[in-house]
Protein backbone atom coordinates (compact mmCIF):
# COMPACT_ATOMS: atom_id res chain seq x y z
CA UNK A 1 0.00 0.00 0.00
CA UNK A 2 2.66 2.42 0.20
CA UNK A 3 4.53 2.47 -2.39
CA UNK A 4 1.10 2.79 -4.12
CA UNK A 5 0.72 5.78 -1.93
CA UNK A 6 4.58 7.37 -2.61
CA UNK A 7 3.09 7.50 -6.22
CA UNK A 8 0.48 9.22 -5.13
CA UNK A 9 2.14 11.86 -3.47
CA UNK A 10 4.26 11.85 -6.68
CA UNK A 11 1.84 14.86 -8.21
CA UNK A 12 1.33 16.53 -5.26
CA UNK A 13 4.94 17.29 -3.76
CA UNK A 14 6.97 16.51 -6.83
CA UNK A 15 10.75 16.25 -5.06
CA UNK A 16 10.84 13.03 -3.55
CA UNK A 17 13.34 14.07 -0.68
CA UNK A 18 10.43 16.98 0.58
CA UNK A 19 7.59 14.34 0.27
CA UNK A 20 9.96 11.98 2.87
CA UNK A 21 10.54 14.94 5.10
CA UNK A 22 7.30 16.00 4.92
CA UNK A 23 5.38 12.82 5.58
CA UNK A 24 7.86 11.73 8.32
CA UNK A 25 7.24 15.16 10.18
CA UNK A 26 3.35 14.47 10.06
CA UNK A 27 4.32 10.73 10.96
CA UNK A 28 5.73 12.25 14.22
CA UNK A 29 3.03 14.65 14.61
CA UNK A 30 0.30 12.11 14.51
CA UNK A 31 2.74 9.87 17.01
CA UNK A 32 2.62 12.69 19.30
CA UNK A 33 -1.26 12.78 19.46
CA UNK A 34 -2.60 14.98 16.68
CA UNK A 35 -5.83 13.54 14.76
CA UNK A 36 -5.76 12.20 12.08
CA UNK A 37 -7.87 13.15 8.71
CA UNK A 38 -7.88 9.85 7.07
CA UNK A 39 -9.39 6.13 8.04
CA UNK A 40 -6.30 4.79 9.69
CA UNK A 41 -7.33 0.84 7.99
CA UNK A 42 -4.87 -0.31 10.62
CA UNK A 43 -1.78 1.90 9.09
CA UNK A 44 1.06 2.85 10.55
CA UNK A 45 1.72 6.18 10.74
CA UNK A 46 4.21 7.24 8.03
CA UNK A 47 1.42 5.73 5.69
CA UNK A 48 -1.36 7.22 7.37
CA UNK A 49 0.98 10.46 6.78
CA UNK A 50 1.29 9.42 3.20
CA UNK A 51 -2.45 9.33 2.76
CA UNK A 52 -2.94 11.96 4.19
CA UNK A 53 -1.08 14.03 1.77
CA UNK A 54 -2.41 12.04 -1.16
CA UNK A 55 -5.70 12.58 -0.26
CA UNK A 56 -4.87 16.66 0.05
CA UNK A 57 -6.60 16.30 3.42
CA UNK A 58 -3.27 18.36 4.57
CA UNK A 59 -2.12 20.88 2.30
CA UNK A 60 2.01 20.18 1.50
CA UNK A 61 2.82 23.84 2.07
CA UNK A 62 1.22 23.89 5.56
CA UNK A 63 3.04 20.71 6.44
CA UNK A 64 6.63 22.32 5.13
CA UNK A 65 6.43 25.67 7.02
CA UNK A 66 5.13 23.34 10.15
CA UNK A 67 8.62 21.34 9.78
CA UNK A 68 10.38 25.12 9.06
CA UNK A 69 9.10 25.88 12.31
CA UNK A 70 9.65 23.16 14.14
CA UNK A 71 13.34 22.82 13.24
CA UNK A 72 14.02 26.57 14.54
CA UNK A 73 16.11 27.10 17.35
CA UNK A 74 15.66 30.92 17.83
CA UNK A 75 12.13 32.47 16.31
CA UNK A 76 12.73 36.20 15.76
CA UNK A 77 9.90 38.29 17.14
CA UNK A 78 9.70 41.66 15.91
CA UNK A 79 9.41 44.06 19.03
CA UNK A 80 8.30 47.49 18.40
CA UNK A 81 11.38 50.44 18.79
CA UNK A 82 11.60 51.63 22.04
CA UNK A 83 10.15 55.42 22.37
CA UNK A 84 12.65 58.36 23.47
CA UNK A 85 12.61 60.17 26.14
CA UNK A 86 10.88 63.62 25.89
CA UNK A 87 12.83 66.55 25.41
CA UNK A 88 12.26 68.10 29.04
CA UNK A 89 14.74 64.81 30.20
CA UNK A 90 17.58 64.59 27.87
CA UNK A 91 19.20 67.46 29.12
CA UNK A 92 19.14 66.71 32.93
CA UNK A 93 20.61 62.96 31.62
CA UNK A 94 23.38 64.42 29.79
CA UNK A 95 24.70 66.83 32.40
CA UNK A 96 24.73 63.74 35.37
CA UNK A 97 26.83 61.98 32.57
CA UNK A 98 29.09 64.25 32.47
CA UNK A 99 29.33 64.82 36.40
CA UNK A 100 30.13 61.10 35.97
CA UNK A 101 33.00 61.51 33.67
CA UNK A 102 34.13 64.34 35.35
CA UNK A 103 34.66 61.98 38.68
CA UNK A 104 36.32 59.42 37.10
CA UNK A 105 40.29 59.65 38.06
CA UNK A 106 42.96 56.61 36.24
CA UNK A 107 45.94 55.52 37.89
CA UNK A 108 48.73 56.57 34.95
CA UNK A 109 52.08 54.32 34.74
CA UNK A 110 55.06 54.65 33.13
CA UNK A 111 56.25 51.75 31.02
CA UNK A 112 59.29 51.56 33.33
CA UNK A 113 57.26 51.83 36.15
CA UNK A 114 55.44 48.81 34.48
CA UNK A 115 58.48 46.51 33.86
CA UNK A 116 59.74 46.80 37.08
CA UNK A 117 56.61 45.70 39.16
CA UNK A 118 56.27 42.91 36.69
CA UNK A 119 60.15 42.02 37.69
CA UNK A 120 59.60 42.77 41.25
CA UNK A 121 56.71 39.95 40.92
CA UNK A 122 57.49 35.99 42.51
CA UNK A 123 56.67 33.07 40.63
CA UNK A 124 54.11 30.73 42.24
CA UNK A 125 55.81 28.22 44.24
CA UNK A 126 56.10 24.97 42.30
CA UNK A 127 53.72 21.59 43.96
CA UNK A 128 53.84 18.27 42.90
CA UNK A 129 50.00 18.37 42.30
CA UNK A 130 50.45 19.92 39.83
Amino acid sequence: MARVTVEDCVDKVENRFELVLLASHRARQISQGQPITVDRDNDKNPVVALREIADETLSPGDLKEDLIHSLQKHVEVDEPEPQAPPASSAPRAAIALEDEVENITFDRMSEEDLLSGIEGLIPPEKSDDY
